[in-house]
């Protein structure tokens, strides 16, 4: 079968931003644009890292501005990042904006490879913004993605005018999110996440992007991008370092950011973002260390990668804003007014830092607060036990989520191992439970209802009763299972559920692990990242288990072999106990604070 796919180059400069070729240390240039406020003066500088630029320009005068730098590899000008609409609004607050194309992308030089050369490039993109005749010599950063770890590696690169930094839905550690290492004794890792290492196919092959669908009918799962890449005749260099082993990024960034100079850092989380779970251990790890701990500051809302808002999902066409420029126009607001009172602090000092609260959160269905610490203070944890294990293989409500374990071990010979309260779901290659999303950066663009998940007898599924009152999740979601398997090797996917009284069944949040079998320990955790999401009376809390997501996640080979080159997956049988240690817990606002609006701050610049 032929692979069939479309290349994108890059778009052409706007009017009102001005290219230049940005000289780094190995004379490599990066294609650099910059947008200032009306009437500021847009000529070069005098520093040694600058170099001609093109465009119109007005030197009516210069005007010393804080700026603020976003690199990124998705073509500066290209409508899918719409920096040329989101300059206005930081030249209206008085901010230069500065927009690069990374080493090897679209219009900037240098090989094609990410990671690995982005805190030296940021240090002297930041280094030529100082030497600009409009520069005041104050830097910030701002991203989302992989233009939020640009900003993590200026960070280590440590350059004196970096003064504040807002990743938006990202992570230090994009490798650490796609798999594990395989050489970590560790029994319980991670499944591959194929979608995350795809990304990498299509991305960071060349200058352009190429979108393409693989046969997925294809084994070994490997030689499906070694027919996109041999159809495109070219393939890409990251994919190969990656796919089929594991890389340790965090070794050739020099230092790792968390150990640089302490910087204000505005953290932007997304509920539904596929790398909330590690943003947020990078948000928890800055916030417990000292001299970090004090500049952490929290933005999280109900939102996706593609900033999708639960609000508006699924979106309708006309609040479609990746196809709609009217509703790119409303969104726009809140995906940059949070930065930019951010910066107004760090940047331009013009408001006190007891404007900013240090952490801002969405209760998904109920509005925006405010907190000192997350999660909020007065939250307490609830423990649900997997019950009635004997109605899991669905359709839902299946077996019970209850406030109490099963008494007893169930199986009546009185030795407690409880094998009797235990349910069996089969993991089949042939027969792989599907994703319920083509693209998980845009879950909320759909927002698939998940009920028929359930019906399936290879997914398991426990539901509380209805609610009869809210139940505010506003913090972790932990899972620990006792499950064995027959094969060598098992994946638990694992997914908590919002069930309308409808039937219908949204996605809360999720989780998975890869398990060694023969070293499975007796209590395996899953997380389940973090929330802030009510739960409506008449609703239900559900979870579901199961043993694949394909083509989110590489299936399990079922063996020591390599999934990626396996030609037999082989198949195997998961028991799940329901005793005293399978428990499922979340973090719960007291019904208190639940009740109450008091602290609510509305929607304002704060909603996406």
């Amino acid at each position: 079968m032929s692979i069939r796919y479309e290349r994108t180059g890059s778009a052409p400069v706007p009017d009102h931003a001005r290219q230049h070729w940005v000289r780094m240390r190995d004379g490599v240039r990066l294609a650099t644009d910059v947008y200032l406020p009306e009437g500021a003066d847009t000529g070069s500088g005098t520093g040694s890292g600058t170099d001609c630029g093109t465009g119109p320009g007005t030197d009516s005068g210069t005007a010393e501005l804080p700026a603020v730098l976003v690199r990124l590899p998705y073509d500066k000008n290209s409508r899918y990042v719409y920096f040329d609409r989101i300059a206005s609004l930081f030249t209206a607050r008085g901010y230069a904006l500065v927009v690069q194309d990374v080493r090897g992308k679209f219009r900037s030089g240098g090989q094609t490879l990410p990671f690995l050369r982005e805190p030296l490039d940021g240090y002297d993109a930041i280094d030529w913004i100082t030497h600009q005749s409009w520069s005041n010599g104050v830097v910030g950063m701002f991203g989302d993605s992989y233009y939020g770890f640009t900003q993590w590696a200026a960070v280590a690169a440590q350059h004196p005018a970096l003064r504040a930094v807002v990743p938006r839905v990202t992570t230090v550690d994009f490798n650490g999110t796609t798999q594990s290492d395989p050489d970590d004794p560790s029994p319980v890792g991670r499944p591959v996440w194929l979608e995350g290492i795809e990304y990498y196919a299509h991305y960071w092959v060349d200058n352009t992007v190429y979108d393409f669908t693989p046969d997925r009918s294809v084994r070994p799962v490997i030689e499906q991008y070694e027919r996109a890449f041999s159809a495109m005749g070219a393939r890409s260099a990251w994919f190969d370092l990656l796919a089929p082993r594991y890389t340790n990024l965090l070794p050739a960034l020099g230092r790792h950011p968390f150990d640089a100079r302490p910087v204000p850092v505005l953290h932007c989380v997304g509920w539904f973002d596929n790398i909330s779970v590690p943003h947020m251990r990078d948000y928890l790890e800055l916030a417990s260390r000292p001299g970090w701990d004090a500049v952490q500051y929290l933005w999280a809302g109900a939102i996706d990668h593609e900033n999708y808002h639960l609000g508006l999902a699924p979106a309708a066409p006309a609040d479609d804003h990746a196809h709609d420029e009217a509703a790119l126009d409303r969104m726009l607001p809140g995906y940059a007014g949070p930065a930019l009172d951010f910066f107004d602090v760090f940047l331009k000092g013009i408001r006190p830092v007891s404007a900013l609260p240090k952490v801002a959160w969405e209760l998904g269905h109920a509005g925006w607060r405010t907190a000192e610490v997350w999660p909020p203070a007065g939250s307490t944890e609830r423990t649900f036990w997997l019950t009635e294990p004997a109605r899991a293989r669905g359709p839902l409500p299946g077996g019970a989520l209850s406030d109490e374990p099963d008494e007893g071990d169930g199986d009546g010979d009185g030795d407690g191992d409880g094998d009797g309260q235990s349910v069996q779901w089969v993991y089949d290659p042939e027969s792989l439970v599907p994703s319920q999303v083509a693209n998980s950066f845009s879950f909320l663009q759909s927002y698939p209802d998940e009920a028929q998940l359930a019906d399936r007898d290879d997914v398991l599924v426990f539901s509380t009763p209805a609610l009869s009152d809210p139940l505010d999740l506003v913090g972790p979601i932990d899972l620990v299972l006792r499950v064995t398997g027959t094969g060598e090797t098992f994946d638990v996917f694992a997914k908590v559920l919002d069930v309308s009284p409808d039937g219908q069944a949204h996605m809360i949040a999720r989780g998975q692990v890869s398990v060694r079998t023969l070293r499975a320990p007796a209590e395996i955790p899953v997380a389940l990242g973090h929330t802030g999401y009510r739960l409506r009376p008449g609703h239900r809390l559900a979870l579901t288990v199961a043993g694949s997501d394909y083509p989110m996640f590489l299936p399990s080979s079922g063996s020591t072999e390599n999934p990626w080159t396996t030609l037999a997956p082989k198949p195997s049988t998961q028991t799940l106990y329901a005793d005293a240690v399978t428990r499922l817990t979340v973090t719960v606002l007291a019904a208190t604070d639940a009740n109450t609006d008091g602290n609510d701050t509305g929607t304002g610049t704060h909603a996406v």
